[in-house]
């Protein structure tokens, strides 16, 4: 007998996590932070600067990232994403301990960089 299911999604559970990781990366190409302390805007002496050309974006990006760390956790919850027991724990452990590592080790430093 022909089995008339369609067959599930292999990213099933991953779309918040891959859209918004590639949206973020896209958004930092797109800013284009400073990367050297030598081109900080204070560099050589006291203050706080900025890595971005307008210093609000030092709170958006942050922001953003924990937008994203939060829609990665919330879409782990929904029923659609739900796999056998072992396959959806792994995919969400990993897809929530990427997104925090890439938010607090990427973004964090990038944004404390000038700080």
């Amino acid at each position: 007998m022909k089995d008339d299911h369609p067959r599930p999604s292999p990213v099933r559970g991953l779309w918040s996590f891959g859209a918004g990781g590639l949206f973020l990366a896209g958004l930092l190409v797109a800013l284009d932070p400073i990367t050297r302390p030598e081109d900080c805007p204070n560099y050589g002496g006291t203050g706080d600067g900025s890595v971005f050309a307008d210093p609000a974006w030092n709170v958006f990006v942050p922001l953003l990232a924990l937008i994203w760390i939060a829609a990665t956790i919330v879409e782990q919850f929904l029923p659609f994403a739900r796999r056998s027991r072992a396959d959806s724990i792994t995919r969400a452990t990993a897809a929530i301990g990427i997104s925090v590592i890439a938010s607090c080790c990427g973004i964090g430093q990038l944004i404390t960089h000038c700080g």
